[in-house]
């Protein structure tokens, strides 16, 4: 009997050591919410001790090159992977995606409803997002009121040229504007996109024809070029967000559009200079509003392969919760909390205090519509991407002869026909057309 009951007892040390290894990995993205995500995990796995968590953080190229060919190829590597908006919806509808599955207190309905839906196939939310974001105008109202302009809640990009030339400093180390030159099509092309929208472009018409030489390409891709040449600050074919917020923070940009995630940076006295001389509009119109501010959300996914899904459930959901929202804000404080993705954050008098952003950040989340992006209909879903497995390819080649027009080293007209033989190319070698 002794030696029965030891054996019992050894079996369920045993069982309750296999049961307490239970290890996730979590592939995200090297950038600073994500690192604060892993600084608070350590009170997930107190309330969870069952749950050991690795992580595997990378740079946002290779993280996505790592989580597509690990998922495409069932791999299971990761049981928790960060994807954001444009893979989303592709993958679920493939299959290759667990649904999340949130209980009452996750509350699923106060998630804004234009991140739910990008997320969601079907009504069925495949991603948690962790914060989402559109794209913004942020300048330098000192600036602005030195030269005697009041720009209006939704400028025109012909109207920020003209501030970009009134307060174009380089002498005394202000320049214009900074844009996104780097390329990638999550990065210059994600910007480009939006202008390529409001001058009235798209990426592919009805009948998936590309659409790169079309007089709107045109029309923004040379106004682009034009402004930062002029007004921009030099080298900035190789500038990407964290270059630009590096220069923002210094006081050296006088207005910049990208993510609205930024306006927490620029605003935060810790990290910029000029912090308290900042305000926000939205993102720049031309010829139409459609598409003008783009969507994304940094989300967290289930792979459908995976055998930890109970356990990856559980840290999905918190991640992605109101409880976790409070929980950064009460240990960092509220100006460093992920926005974007909950209608309690914009109720919340503590964060409305401090983010004199939120009007606009959420007004411009609430207004980017990936189902109606372009002036002419489009087949495809998606404001600054659209949502075909050809386009991560077809993006970052556009995007390279971009930033070579931008450098001067091709013209305007020689980088746009380069960018729509490629995708031609593409579109007719996965069957689109003929």
């Amino acid at each position: 009997m002794k030696l029965k009951a030891s054996l019992v007892l050894a079996f369920g040390l045993v069982a309750g050591m296999a049961h307490a290894a239970t290890e996730l990995v979590i592939a995200t993205v090297n950038n600073g919410h994500m690192i604060e995500m892993q600084k608070l995990s350590g009170n997930f796995e107190k309330a969870n001790p069952d749950i050991k968590l690795k992580w595997v953080t990378l740079e946002e190229g290779v993280l996505r090159q790592r989580v597509t060919t690990d998922i495409a190829t069932k791999g299971g590597q990761f049981d928790v992977m960060t994807i954001g908006m444009y893979e989303t919806p592709i993958w679920g509808k493939k299959g290759w995606l667990q649904e999340i599955k949130t209980d009452a207190a996750y509350d699923v309905d106060d998630l804004l409803p234009n991140i739910r839906n990008g997320l969601s196939v079907d009504g069925k939310l495949f991603a948690a997002p962790f914060y989402g974001e559109s794209s913004m105008l942020m300048y330098r109202k000192d600036l602005a009121d030195k030269a005697g302009v009041t720009l209006p809640e939704r400028p025109t990009w012909t109207q920020v040229a003209d501030l970009a030339k009134k307060i174009h400093d380089p002498k005394n180390g202000v320049y214009g504007i900074c844009l996104r030159g780097k390329p990638g099509w999550g990065d210059n092309m994600a910007l480009i996109s939006t202008m390529v929208n409001t001058y009235g472009g798209q990426w592919f018409d009805m009948k998936w024809q590309p659409q790169l030489t079309s007089q709107p390409w045109k029309d923004a891709i040379t106004f682009y070029v034009d402004l930062l040449t002029k007004y921009g600050p030099p080298g900035s074919s190789a500038n990407s967000f964290n270059e630009i917020l590096a220069l923002t923070n210094s006081g050296k940009c006088g207005m910049w559009v990208d993510a609205t995630i930024a306006a927490s940076f620029v605003s935060d006295p810790k990290q910029s200079k000029v912090a308290d001389k900042m305000a926000f509009a939205q993102a720049p119109t031309q010829l139409t509003a459609k598409g003008a501010n783009w969507l994304w959300a940094w989300s967290l996914a289930i792979p459908a392969g995976s055998k930890k899904v109970d356990a990856a459930q559980k840290f999905v959901t918190w991640a992605t919760s109101k409880d976790y929202i409070n929980l950064v804000g009460q240990t960092n404080g509220w100006a460093t909390v992920p926005t974007g993705t909950r209608k309690s954050t914009y109720a919340n008098a503590d964060f409305l205090k401090i983010a004199r952003f939120a009007k606009a950040e959420k007004m411009a989340i609430d207004s980017a519509n990936p189902n109606d992006s372009t002036l002419p209909k489009s087949p495809y879903v998606g404001v600054q991407y659209a949502a075909i497995p050809e386009f991560q390819a077809i993006g970052t080649t556009v995007g390279q002869q971009m930033s070579a027009a931008l450098a001067g080293q091709k013209t305007v007209d020689e980088a746009l026909k380069a960018s729509q033989n490629v995708a031609e190319r593409q579109m007719k070698k996965a069957g689109y057309y003929k």
